[in-house]
């Protein structure tokens, strides 16, 4: 009768209903950070998981609650929600280990100017915790917000020249 019972909370020998368990309770706690990130970021969206499985859905405040697939969102509205993803990824991982780096890759070119600006605020407040912020991208807006530059050139011969510059 315990092994029944204990069977009928966590799950066969296998291990399958404890691990599937185990993985959404992480992402719920994922989501919260990320959810303090995106409220931040834009305030518009929260999200939340699926109910019984381990998929994102968005639940956009300024249409009455209204529950969304990630997949409608828009491709500046898709940056904000991955950047607030990793975000509370480095939050998450940063209760065990320290995480002073973060490295963003792209994605500020489908960004209009406005939300450009609130992306490169949270970025800052990442800074001024401490945290050295990477970001690789050709937007030429983002030049004026950040201090230290390392600018690629590609060179004859398959060569590149490195020049690292400060405001």
């Amino acid at each position: 009768a315990v092994w029944a019972r204990l069977s009928a909370l966590i799950g066969s020998s296998d291990g399958k209903r404890f691990r599937n368990a185990a993985q959404e309770m992480t992402l719920d706690v994922l989501l919260q950070h990320a959810n303090a990130h995106l409220h931040d970021l834009a305030r518009r969206y929260r999200l939340d998981r699926i109910p019984g499985t381990l998929g994102l859905q968005v639940v956009d405040r300024d249409m009455g609650d209204e529950v969304r697939s990630v997949h409608s969102l828009s491709g500046g509205e898709s940056f904000l929600v991955s950047l607030a993803l990793a975000l509370g990824l480095a939050s998450l991982s940063s209760q065990r280990l320290k995480v002073e780096s973060l490295f963003i890759d792209e994605g500020f070119g489908s960004l209009d100017a406005d939300t450009l600006r609130v992306a490169m605020d949270a970025l800052d407040i990442l800074q001024g915790q401490g945290r050295k912020v990477g970001v690789i991208s050709h937007v030429a807006e983002m030049t004026e917000r950040i201090p230290v530059q390392i600018r690629v050139s590609r060179q004859a011969a398959g060569k590149s020249r490195v020049t690292v510059t400060r405001a």
